[in-house]
């Protein structure tokens, strides 16, 4: 049975060989439960010690996710499926850009005066022209 925030079969079947494998030692939990445990942290923002006990021991995931990311596993793994889906044309790569403005706080506004007033704070935004539109 797949739960929420775990990866499906396909998806595991594209993962699965580009997961390092293991060294000779002590058995150690499955990569997927482990993989699975990662997936549900990131996608639900908990603290490693709240991971649910059905992905093996928190300190486990913890660890292999760190070894992970900085042995570059997860960057490669990213490129190389990038990589397959777009040479069998499974990826779109148009792109559009949100032009939302987020302003950071007041003091962001600042103009560099003595004082930092800047007068008018507030500024209307307005989308510009479509330029396919004409």
């Amino acid at each position: 049975m797949i739960r929420r925030h775990e990866l499906t079969d396909k998806e595991w079947e594209l993962l699965a060989p580009l997961m390092p494998r293991a060294a000779t030692g002590r058995p150690r939990v499955s990569d997927r439960q482990v993989v699975n445990g990662m997936v549900y942290k990131i996608r639900t923002g908990i603290s490693w010690r709240d991971l649910p006990e059905r992905y093996g021991p928190w300190k486990t995931v913890d660890t292999r996710f760190r070894r992970y990311a900085l042995d570059g596993v997860f960057t490669r793994a990213l490129q190389q499926i990038q990589a397959e889906a777009d040479a069998a044309g499974d990826i779109d790569w148009l792109v559009q850009i949100d032009s939302t403005i987020v302003r950071a706080r007041q003091h962001a506004a600042a103009t560099g005066r003595k004082g930092g007033s800047v007068g008018r704070t507030n500024q209307t935004i307005t989308p510009s022209a479509d330029p396919e539109a004409d």
